[in-house]
């Protein structure tokens, strides 16, 4: 995001509470909501008044290793930071941006501190008692966004690493889930794999993608969600 727009952005964001430990701010963001393989993985993050993060931005804008540098030192600083993830048949179920919001849910229900705010990057609000705002593009925009995109990226991607090696053959750890060349081929040689997001064009044919889809529907009346 260019600087001016970034700069104009910030001037619109809401007033935050003062920093202190009676008003503590949390940023929430996801990792790999566009992927056909593994979970989608949010973040909760809250920051210290004063913080040491130089370099401090989106997670997409920066390389694994910066990225890596940074979630260690995020860890180490952040008054309290916590996860949450959804997997594949839950998305398969209740679709993408529901399943995108329930894990932002659960890392913020999951912090071991209640924040006066959560700033939840994109445009929907999740359900959560805890007053909130959302921020488009905050991952770019907000301080406490920013590191919980770093954290939630860098651990889905470690989490990749291992699911590759109980999944082996689609390459899990390099492309880490997306829809690369590597990851459609894989799949049209061995089909998917228990952790595939079968809701997901190009996943399965097809012809059988919209009988599992039916499937799921029929498995998941409303109140006998199996």
């Amino acid at each position: 995001m260019p600087k001016a727009r970034i700069k104009a952005a910030q001037a619109a964001l809401p007033d935050l509470p003062p920093f202190a430990p009676q008003g503590l701010v949390a940023g929430l963001d996801e990792a790999g909501r566009g992927c056909l393989a593994g979970p989608v993985v949010s973040a909760a993050c809250v920051l210290p008044e004063r913080y040491d993060l130089p370099g401090l931005t989106d997670s997409k804008a920066l390389s694994a290793d910066r990225r890596h540098t940074l979630a260690l030192a995020i860890r180490q600083q952040a008054v309290a930071w916590a996860l949450g993830l959804a997997w594949p048949r839950e998305i398969d179920r209740v679709n993408i941006l529901q399943a995108s919001l329930r894990s932002m849910e659960r890392a913020a229900a999951r912090l071991r501190v209640a924040p006066v705010l959560l700033l939840v990057d994109g445009n929907q609000r999740i359900d959560s008692p805890l007053p909130q705002h959302t921020v488009i593009g905050g991952d770019a925009l907000c301080p406490a966004i920013s590191a919980a995109s770093i954290l939630a990226k860098t651990w889905r991607d470690h989490l990749l690493c291992i699911l590759d090696r109980l999944h082996p053959g689609y390459g899990l750890s390099i492309h880490k889930g997306y829809g690369t060349a590597m990851h459609q081929d894989a799949l049209r040689r061995l089909g998917p794999s228990p952790i595939h997001r079968l809701s997901f064009r190009g996943v399965l044919p097809e012809q059988q993608q919209s009988a599992t889809l039916l499937q799921e529907k029929q498995q998941c009346l409303p109140g006998i969600c199996t």
